[in-house]
């Protein structure tokens, strides 16, 4: 797999042709391989590109120009459609070379399972990560109709690799009963419905430490967001998600690297969660990378 080449399809608005140039790979992982209801996020990463061309590229709650950030899109990663194993072992190798050329990942989804792979390759680099966590869904099961590769292992995963007390989940509201009980129990940070104000109050705990931050669509109510597998009832605003990530902006908080998943764009004609999705990768573009 390469990236040293400009992607020749689709690329998210004013991305760079030079990659030696650019402090930011951005790059798809098209993969839906083993959702639990509506299948249709693999074809987020492109239908997030082709809505950024309708984005201002000035961000007036930043006050910064795209043209101040320099990022490469790489498209998508070729992943093998149905084989989870291969496809996680792919993403996480190319994010491994991401991050040797010193760049920032930011990757687009995809189910929420591209995120351990990403994380795992993470920590490897940054032994200290913290883990923030912005989603409906705890995803803390250890397996899902007995397959442990599911979209809702991922979070446990990350807990099991870096530690629980290195997590930090916000706007979860759905879950079994030992998902719940584990995230008590375990020593992990759970905020319950909201984002931004509980996020607020942790982020100078982080200050300093490196920080990867993976965002699931689906944390908005799907009046904001129905296009996603798993919509969940009583979610945040578009408005409050934007605050969320202006506060990590605006914070002493060295984030190293980003996703965004689960945009799924069938389920959306209005084409309102694909809109909202890139406007979010606009401001992350323009307030973590340093």
């Amino acid at each position: 797999m390469r990236f040293d080449e400009a992607y020749s399809g689709k690329v998210f608005i004013m991305a760079q042709q030079d990659l030696s140039a650019s402090d930011v790979i951005l790059y798809g992982m098209p993969m839906d391989w083993t959702v639990s209801f509506r299948p249709g996020s693999r074809f987020g990463p492109n239908r997030i590109r082709e809505a950024s061309i309708g984005l201002e590229e000035y961000s007036p709650y930043l006050e910064r120009h795209l043209e101040e950030v320099h990022y490469f899109d790489a498209g998508d990663i070729p992943l093998p459609f149905g084989n989870p194993a291969r496809s996680l072992e792919m993403i996480r190798d190319y994010v491994k070379k991401i991050l040797a050329q010193g760049k920032f990942p930011l990757g687009l989804g995809g189910e929420h399972l591209v995120s351990w792979p990403i994380i795992e390759a993470m920590h490897e680099k940054y032994p200290d990560l913290a883990v923030i966590h912005i989603d409906a869904h705890a995803d803390l099961r250890e397996e899902y109709e007995g397959e442990p590769l599911s979209h809702s292992t991922p979070l446990r995963k990350v807990c099991e690799k870096i530690g629980p007390e290195n997590v930090y989940s916000f706007g979860i509201r759905s879950g079994d009963r030992e998902e719940f009980r584990y995230a008590k129990e375990s020593g992990m940070y759970m905020a319950k419905y909201d984002v931004a104000e509980p996020l607020k109050e942790v982020l100078p705990t982080l200050a300093g430490r490196p920080v990867y931050v993976t965002i699931d669509i689906d944390v908005l109510d799907p009046a904001f967001a129905p296009g996603t597998g798993t919509a969940e009832a009583g979610g945040i605003s578009s408005k409050e998600l934007l605050e969320a990530i202006h506060s990590i902006a605006r914070s002493e908080l060295n984030v190293v690297g980003a996703d965004l998943v689960e945009v799924a764009p069938n389920y959306d004609p209005t084409e309102q969660t694909a809109i909202a999705a890139s406007k979010f990768v606009r401001e992350i573009l323009l307030g973590w990378v340093k």
